[in-house]
């Protein structure tokens, strides 16, 4: 039996450690590439990739869609940031679905990503730009890319758990 316990406990530790290492690698691709546009993208140039994608500088001091730009200072937005990822992290320590637990740790990712670019700048540095004809969407990075699959999946689970209850 203690062979048994003692494989269960590698298992744990490996899955614990791949988890830190999924965890550095999705912060750090974001980090990277924020590093990247800052130092080698001037300031609102938009570099054409296709004919609805572009690749630009932006800072926004704002949160999600630049909203609240400059009327909430930045160190409250960390704050505030940092006390999300707390709740989210509570809520990935007592969830007992996998999906749900995987959707909240990639929307930890992000929102590390997004605090970290905060507190280095005062602002988080976007550079992901769709467009269509004359219809724009916001610019994002890739700490908001995760938090919205961490999303979709939640919102999946949930639309999933919600059509097996109706039947």
């Amino acid at each position: 039996m203690k062979y048994v316990s003692d494989v269960k406990m590698q298992f744990y530790e490996v899955s614990n450690l791949q988890k830190i290492l999924i965890f550095f690698t999705l912060v750090f691709i974001d980090l990277l590439s924020k590093y990247l546009v800052f130092n080698f993208i001037d300031l609102y140039q938009f570099i054409k990739i296709t004919s609805f994608f572009d690749i630009t500088h932006i800072h926004n001091f704002g949160v999600s869609f630049g909203l609240f730009s400059e009327i909430i200072p930045s160190l409250y937005l960390v704050l505030i940031g940092l006390l999300v990822v707390l709740f989210v992290f509570y809520l990935l320590l007592i969830t007992t679905d996998k999906l749900e637990y995987w959707g909240l740790f990639i929307i930890i990712c992000g929102a590390i990503g997004n605090i970290i670019d905060r507190l280095i700048n005062g602002y988080v540095i976007d550079f992901i730009y769709f467009h269509i004809n004359q219809y724009y969407w916001p610019a994002f990075n890739f700490a908001d890319i995760y938090i919205s699959i961490g999303i979709l999946m939640i919102l999946f689970k949930m639309l999933k758990k919600f059509n097996f209850n109706r039947k």
